[in-house]
């Protein structure tokens, strides 16, 4: 393949970018190298590899496809996206304070208020659809920004552009998690992010068979102190979920397409639905974060969120009642999941400025026959 990668669409860069044929025996796909070390021509002479945790080829195709397919100079793979998330969180010092959306993942939300907070660092949780609120209420010593649009469990849209703007004008970074959106829709990069990070459990698997985490930064520092706390740790992944990764990674484009048109149907049935009391989807013109989402997104997603008009024990019976509908953790897998995110995904939130309304119901909308996703659905409501 051309060393110009820019110059092939998203699908070509996903299949192809840091995966030419294996060069000794003419292999397509790329191997699992499944070993733990690597021999050497001579102290202290080798072919790039010496142990496996500081560096795999698996894993440094997987990081050159989704590097590229985020727009990106650099890409770091990791043990899971709380990991990508710590190894960004080691960059602050005692002191340093972090800026959250009010709306974030409850994983992030523990991360920085149970394990950073504790050793100096700081955070507040803020309304960033508001980047000249937090302007002018601008914390002191902030370092980080950390966005996620669309949000988890809201879907609240964040204006990365807007955003950016305000942390850069106060010396800070902005960090955008875009586990939502996935590059194929989204690359926060563009828009003025200074690293971006992902679950790559989610949408990029796409199959709910590995777990993973991943960073893209078009800054070289930022990549060097990645690598080097992804080493010192060891917050690495074996070479057999990293091709599991790659191997999703190339169909995300027609997955996200499925996702896109399902979750549109769904959002269509449910806002007719008088157990419905509203939804939550960036797709819908009612949405206060459609403009921003329709310049900075080419598509809205697979993820839709809803509130039961019968409070919270109506949105459990629904998410009990349903059948398709696999009721688990996680999301954007070709398998429609439903969730009670108050109880399961965001808990460690409670009784914080994050928490979420008890009557929220979260949908992966996966990419089954539309008519079985909203028959399941229906009959849930009913």
């Amino acid at each position: 393949m051309s060393d110009d990668h820019s110059s092939f669409g998203f699908s070509t860069r996903a299949i192809h970018v840091g995966q030419d044929p294996e060069p000794r025996t003419g292999a397509v796909t790329v191997p699992v190298f499944q070993t733990s070390t690597f021999a050497q021509e001579a102290v202290g002479k080798h072919t790039g590899y010496e142990y496996a945790r500081t560096g795999n080829p698996t894993r440094t195709a997987l990081e050159a496809a989704l590097a590229s397919m985020e727009g990106a100079a650099f890409g770091v793979d990791f043990a899971s996206g709380l990991a990508a998330e710590d190894a960004i969180l080691r960059m602050l010092r005692p002191g340093d304070h972090i800026v959250m959306g009010n709306d974030a993942y409850g994983g992030t939300f523990r991360l920085i208020s149970k394990v950073f907070a504790p050793m100096g660092i700081t955070w507040s949780a803020h309304d960033l659809t508001d980047p000249a609120g937090l302007g002018a209420a601008w914390p002191e010593n902030t370092k980080i920004v950390w966005a996620e649009t669309p949000t988890n469990p809201l879907l609240t849209v964040i204006d990365i552009a807007a955003v950016a703007d305000v942390a850069h004008a106060n010396g800070a970074l902005l960090v955008c998690d875009n586990t939502f959106a996935t590059p194929y829709l989204q690359q926060p990069l563009a828009h003025g992010a200074d690293l971006v990070v992902h679950s790559t459990t989610k949408y990029l698997g796409g199959h709910s068979d590995t777990v993973g985490g991943f960073v893209a930064t078009n800054n070289a520092e930022f990549d060097t102190h990645l690598r080097y706390i992804q080493n010192a740790v060891g917050a690495v992944r074996g070479p057999w979920d990293v091709y599991l990764t790659l191997r999703g990674a190339k169909t995300l484009a027609i997955r996200m397409d499925r996702h896109n048109e399902n979750a549109a149907a769904v959002v269509e049935m449910l806002e007719a639905n008088s157990a419905v009391s509203s939804v939550l989807y960036p797709g819908l013109s009612s949405h206060p974060g459609h403009e921003a989402a329709t310049r900075q997104m080419s598509g809205f997603g697979g993820m839709v969120s809803f509130r039961a008009a019968g409070g919270r024990d109506a949105a459990i019976r629904i998410i009990e009642k349903a059948k398709l509908f696999i009721l688990a953790e996680s999301l954007g897998a070709v398998e429609s999941l439903i969730e009670h995110p108050g109880v399961m995904t965001h808990a460690s939130a409670e009784g914080s400025p994050l928490e979420v309304p008890d009557d929220l119901v979260r949908l992966s909308v996966g990419i089954e026959d539309i008519s079985d996703i909203l028959a399941d659905l229906e009959q849930a409501l009913s």
